[in-house]
């Protein structure tokens, strides 16, 4: 497929060309051209007339499949475009959908990426009903009014549907993560914008082997695996990638999926740190805005500068401080700032930042624990380790310990014969 890149810059909106350019690849398109415009929004084109008829002029000398918008169009832009170029139109997050549908796999993604389209379809059936009855065209897909409108009772019945279904998922993912905190795993999300590395970091700490390529959303299905921080039980979940400007109605379609974010008990936002700062500092807005919109800005977060080996020690020294001095004003939760490289294994940093924080999560309490000497202090000592963090340990009788535990594993304890006296929200 050929296509003919458009894309309009204002103060409103921040656009990359480089970025659009490699959704357009990512999507499979050739790119024949990119017209660049700086404006203010044209209500009608988008685009001024005078760039529109330069984009007239591409359009007859290359003969593309389809013009590609950067830009956020209105149905009504869409239609009055189509109408001058007489050739298919779409915008960014259309092309953002074709790329979701090429990367779906398993039958929850490939749901919500139904849904989210269906959602995208609905003012532009709308546009095309109110175009019919203007005698404007002909009607939606070729369609005329009766059959447009049957059409879009079609898509509303069918995204209802798809939300009973992806709501019990969501009920299902609820269950399975009620029972993992029932046995003392700590929930890390990994999170970040597109192409940050998130999935190459999950196989680094997880040792596993999953899919991680250099190009966008390779990412659309949840992945939950566990991995080893000491004897503690942790469970690393990736996510979708965020995207500049997340439209409301992807942010719906993938709330299952996302919903792992605002879930976790920490999140790890994820960065490329070998980009220039420019795009560095607008993806980190833009991850940022994305985790206020979830409501997940509350969390503690962990700022994972990755891909360190690309770049220099002076230059990843630099872009930490700037960072650090954005997250402070934006930011607050964020508790540190690492450098790695997921690729290298270059985890150190990473590592000890997690030892650091976990202790300090709000579902951890300080306790006096009482082991009865029937009981193998031995075992309790590793399973506490494993749930918590041992303060300190008398031995007498009875085995005292000191320790931080997570307040879901106290019926887990109390089962195993032992005494908790005294919780506290003192920590060490």
């Amino acid at each position: 497929m050929k296509a003919i890149g458009v894309i309009r810059y204002s103060r409103r909106e921040r656009l990359s060309r480089e970025e659009f350019e490699e959704l357009l690849r990512s999507a499979g398109y050739e790119v024949l051209a990119v017209l660049e415009q700086n404006r203010e929004e044209h209500p009608r084109y988008n685009i001024g007339r005078g760039k529109l008829e330069e984009l007239k002029e591409l359009v007859k000398e290359l003969r593309p499949d389809k013009v590609i918008f950067a830009n956020r169009l209105t149905p009504s832009q869409a239609y009055n475009l189509w109408k001058e170029l007489r050739v298919e139109i779409i915008d960014r997050w259309q092309l953002v959908l074709e790329i979701f549908e090429k990367r779906a796999h398993s039958k929850e993604a490939k749901l919500q990426v139904e849904l989210a389209s269906l959602q995208y379809e609905v003012p532009l059936v709308k546009e095309a009903i109110r175009r019919i009855k203007l005698g404007d065209r002909a009607g939606f897909k070729g369609m005329g009014e009766y059959q447009t409108r049957q059409y879009l009772k079609h898509v509303r019945y069918r995204m209802g549907k798809i939300r009973e279904e992806l709501e019990r998922v969501r009920a299902d993912r609820e269950v399975k993560r009620k029972r993992r905190e029932g046995l003392g795993f700590i929930l890390i999300a990994l999170a970040g914008y597109t192409n940050a590395g998130k999935s190459t970091l999950l196989n680094a700490l997880a040792g596993e082997d999953i899919e991680a390529k250099n190009q966008m959303f390779t990412t659309l299905d949840t992945t939950t695996r566990r991995f080893k921080l000491g004897r503690k039980r942790v469970l690393l979940t990736d996510t979708v990638g965020f995207i500049d400007n997340l439209p409301p109605f992807i942010v719906e379609a993938f709330h299952s999926t996302l919903e792992e974010i605002v879930k976790a008990d920490v999140v790890l936002l994820v960065l490329d740190i070998s980009e220039p700062w420019g795009e560095v500092r607008r993806k980190l807005l833009a991850s940022i805005n994305v985790l206020r919109d979830l409501k997940a800005l509350d969390k503690p977060i962990i700022v994972v500068m990755n891909k360190i080996d690309l770049t220099t020690a002076e230059d990843v020294e630099e872009k930490k401080k700037l960072i650090e001095e954005i997250v402070e004003e934006v930011a607050p939760s964020v508790r540190a700032v690492v450098k790695i490289s997921a690729k290298m294994g270059i985890l150190e940093e990473l590592k000890r930042a997690l030892e650091e924080i976990i202790p300090t999560l709000p579902k951890y309490k300080r306790f006096r624990i009482v082991i009865p000497p029937t009981v193998d202090p031995g075992k309790i000592l590793g399973l506490l380790e494993s749930i918590g963090e041992v303060l300190s340990v008398s031995y007498g009788d009875k085995v005292e310990v000191e320790a931080l535990i997570q307040v879901g594993m106290i019926k887990e304890l109390t089962r195993l014969g032992i005494t908790l006296e005294h919780p506290s929200n003192k920590a060490d």
